[in-house]
């Protein structure tokens, strides 16, 4: 490998300084540039390379084409496919240094096993909507749905899930294994019974499996022409997918749609099982963890710093930044990031699961 040795005299925010000195001389073969402030900064000669959920390969896109031109630091196209899948390919020894998934498990051992850094950092939520099609077969079901939304009322509500999973329409539910969208249209279903049936978490989730009515795909994403083009009637979907597609959508109470991070207790209540084993319902969180595998780990612990002082950007996708970042974590994360805590930018929020 050819070095490159390049002498650059910049003038960098503090912050940042920071976090380079605390990455200096760690990584494969470098290169170095010296700043103002005689601090320097170690940029790895080899891309970051990073796998992201598919529904926020654009979003994860835009933060890593702003971290490069913030630092010089180069970064591979982003990997993308459903968390869950992306987790199983790092696992089995895919090159990663970032991983940005929508589901904190992914980031755990149960899909990462032994890659785990056993933390993450969330840094934005999301919620599920239902996306409809303009077909002529949709657009009564549809208006059932506005209406609910508009009165929020329990009856309304359970006319309208009644009538979308009795068969009449083509449901899209991506598959729950490799995509998280998938496991939460399920969780949504039963969300929905239990509030809007007198408890009865299978009163949606029944009427649409004895019909053969739902219809699967790898990812959320895959099922979108599928919509588009009237083959499906409704999807689960995120709502920034949603948004990024220009696809109308209904939009489901907070109690059901998991994306109110204060909830978790209540959307712990509903789980769903399949190969992968029992997931409980848990707040669409999107976060970022280092793997225990990344060459380039300092590097990608500066993005991780980046991504918590830039979350505030995502808004413009229809996502919900948190400020500050939420820390899920069994073990201390590195100190380039931890120190962000007592700055306010980073606090504390539980374990990882």
């Amino acid at each position: 490998m050819v070095v490159a040795v390049v002498v650059i005299v910049v003038v960098i925010a503090a912050a940042f300084a920071y976090v380079y000195s605390m990455s200096s001389g760690s990584g494969p073969t470098s290169s170095t540039i010296t700043t103002t402030t005689t601090s320097t900064l170690s940029i790895s000669s080899s891309p970051l390379i990073s796998f992201s959920a598919d529904a926020y390969a654009t979003e994860a896109t835009a933060l890593l084409q702003g971290f490069s031109q913030s630092t010089g630091i180069p970064v591979a196209p982003v990997k993308s496919a459903g968390s869950f899948a992306d987790a199983n390919q790092i696992a089995a020894g895919a090159p990663d240094d970032v991983f940005i998934s929508v589901a904190l498990s992914a980031t755990s051992s149960q899909y990462l096993k032994n890659l785990t850094a056993n933390w993450a950092v969330g840094f934005a939520s999301d919620q599920m909507v239902l996306a409809y099609s303009n077909a002529t077969s949709a657009q009564s079901v549809a208006s059932e749905g506005k209406a609910a939304a508009a009165s929020n009322s329990t009856s309304d509500w359970n006319t309208f899930f009644a009538s979308l999973t009795s068969g009449q329409v083509k449901v899209g539910i991506s598959n729950p294994v490799s995509d998280p969208a998938g496991l939460r249209g399920w969780l949504v279903l039963e969300a929905a019974g239990f509030l809007y049936s007198g408890g009865n978490q299978s009163a949606y989730a029944s009427p649409l499996l004895r019909a053969g009515a739902n219809v699967t795909g790898t990812n959320a994403a895959a099922l979108v022409a599928p919509l588009q083009s009237g083959q499906i009637q409704f999807l689960f979907i995120y709502k920034s997918a949603a948004v990024a597609d220009h696809i109308a959508y209904i939009q489901l109470d907070r109690h059901v749609n998991l994306g109110d991070a204060t909830l978790g207790t209540f959307y712990s209540r509903f789980s769903y099982k399949d190969s992968a084993g029992v997931t409980a319902g848990a707040p669409i969180i999107l976060c970022v963890t280092v793997p225990l595998s990344s060459t380039n780990s300092a590097e990608a612990d500066a993005f991780v710093v980046y991504v918590i002082k830039n979350a505030a950007t995502l808004s413009a996708y229809g996502l919900n930044p948190f400020s500050p970042a939420k820390l899920y974590d069994n073990v201390a994360p590195p100190a380039a990031i931890s120190q962000l805590e007592s700055q306010g930018l980073l606090v504390v929020a539980g374990s990882l699961p």
